[in-house]
């Protein structure tokens, strides 16, 4: 016969035996049912291969800054940038606006580019000199009213002699007039990105009087910062480098050949182009790699000059304003190039397709594989100093939104971003993306996995209750 209390006993026995299996169903068809329910995702997609950059410098305005003249320069304005990064090696008052003078021809050059470039017209296009252009001063007086050129020989003298004729009978046949083509100089500067102190008002740098009767009906003042006139070169030699063609160039006759026309000296007197010739010039100013770009001087802009050399494949673009006169103008740019060339080294401190320790792998949910590896989708170039090590980098990484870490995972879809930082103003970004794809998991795969993540979360909770 059951005693009551063994009743009880038993009773309480089977109670907690049916609660157990009804938590077992319960937990096992939740994790059955979610493995099956597909959330609403917005799939990883194979994006191009960019690199996002943020370099303190040439890109978009700029705050005002000053920068420490520890060079000791001579000038009222210098800059020093890597050409092809834009990355700032030495600045000081690079963001006041001085008067160009003749380096408002890099603009007058890239427009005249860039037109040739549109099929506007071609190197060999004659162009008829009008009244205006042959009165106008300053550097050049080469040209006379109705004679004819072509594009070529203008553009030689523009580039290489400063020619303010050449430099308006350009404009002309580009624009039609000269003020039109200066509101094509503006409305570059904004595509550009200049300061707001940007502004042109004629495609020769002149001061207004000395245009005398010819002066062209525009508004203001030329005057740019010497961060805009690094800008201004950055473009014209990524966008147009046969620049370098004729701004490397010592001398030229003024009908390029014809050695029956005048011989043009080019006022850039640091051209390593120089050196074979062996004058003066040679043996005072001449510097290794020099190929361009742009001098200016008036009497009350001073003497200015937007320099561009290469060493090792490394190419610097300098800027110098309102220095006191030429020696100084290239002096003072030697001085800011030797800077450059000696302290800093254009360093590999990212290779393309490279696992990152930062972040190696993530987790993929519903796939076959529970996590893929990841690699950079592109490389990384810095400019660094010579004496610094890639420990000064500080190197991050995240993963992308974990609606999207989603089987299937094709390779080459972005799951991560990689972020280098060198020093306070220089930050990349770079993508990493999926190194193999990864397949969408069958139903019944999904379904022992879920089981066994089941059995593996709750084991030791269901032994604890006996």
């Amino acid at each position: 016969m059951v005693r009551e209390g063994d009743y009880r006993s038993v009773r309480q026995h089977a109670w907690r035996k049916m609660t157990i299996i009804a938590c077992l169903w319960s937990l096992l068809l939740y994790s059955f049912i979610s493995a099956f329910i597909q959330p609403t995702t917005a799939f990883a997609t194979e994006a191009t291969n960019t690199t996002e950059t943020t370099e303190g410098s040439t890109d978009g305005q700029s705050a005002p800054s000053t920068g420490d003249n520890f060079l000791g320069l001579q000038v009222f304005s210098a800059f020093l940038i890597e050409a092809e990064t834009g990355q700032v090696l030495y600045e000081y008052n690079a963001d006041q606006p001085w008067e160009p003078a003749s380096m408002v021809k890099m603009m007058t050059e890239y427009l005249v580019l860039e037109a040739i470039s549109q099929g506007k017209f071609d190197w060999d296009s004659i162009v008829v000199i009008s009244k205006k252009a042959a009165s106008t001063g300053g550097s050049g007086q080469l040209l006379a009213e109705g004679h004819k050129y072509r594009v070529r020989d203008l553009f030689n003298q523009m580039s290489i002699y400063s020619s303010n004729d050449a430099s308006v009978a350009l404009a002309e046949f580009v624009a039609g007039t000269e003020e039109l083509f200066v509101d094509m100089m503006n409305e570059k500067a904004k595509e550009f990105g200049l300061s707001e102190y940007a502004h042109f008002s004629n495609a020769t740098g002149l001061p207004r009087d000395l245009y005398g009767d010819f002066a062209p009906n525009t508004t203001g003042t030329n005057q740019f910062t010497a961060r805009d006139a690094a800008k201004i070169a950055q473009r014209l030699l990524h966008d147009h480098p046969e620049i370098l063609e004729f701004s490397s160039k010592p001398q030229e006759y003024r009908r390029e050949g014809d050695t029956s026309t005048e011989l043009m000296n080019n006022w850039n007197r640091m051209l390593e182009s120089w050196i074979p010739i062996g004058n003066l010039y040679a043996k005072m100013y001449a510097y290794e790699g020099l190929d361009g770009l742009k001098t200016g001087h008036t009497n009350t802009a001073g003497y200015n000059f937007t320099g561009t050399a290469v060493r090792n494949g490394l190419r610097l673009i300098s800027v110098v304003m309102k220095t006191e006169n030429e020696d100084m103008r290239f002096g003072e740019t030697r001085k800011l190039l030797d800077y450059g060339f000696n302290n800093f080294e254009k360093r590999t401190v990212i290779v393309a397709k490279t696992e990152m320790e930062q972040l190696p792998s993530v987790k993929i949910k519903r796939g076959k594989a529970l996590e893929v590896p990841l690699v950079t989708q592109s490389g990384l170039e810095l400019i660094m100093k010579k004496d610094e090590t890639n420990d000064v980098l500080d190197i991050t990484a995240e993963t992308v939104d974990e609606e999207l870490l989603v089987a299937p995972i094709n390779q080459g879809d972005v799951l991560g971003t990689l972020t280098v930082k060198y020093g306070k103003d220089v930050v990349h970004t770079i993508n990493l993306v999926a190194a193999e794809d990864v397949d969408k998991a069958g139903w019944f795969t999904l379904f022992l996995r879920a089981i066994g993540n089941f059995f593996k979360d709750i084991w030791n909770s269901i032994l604890n209750i006996f």
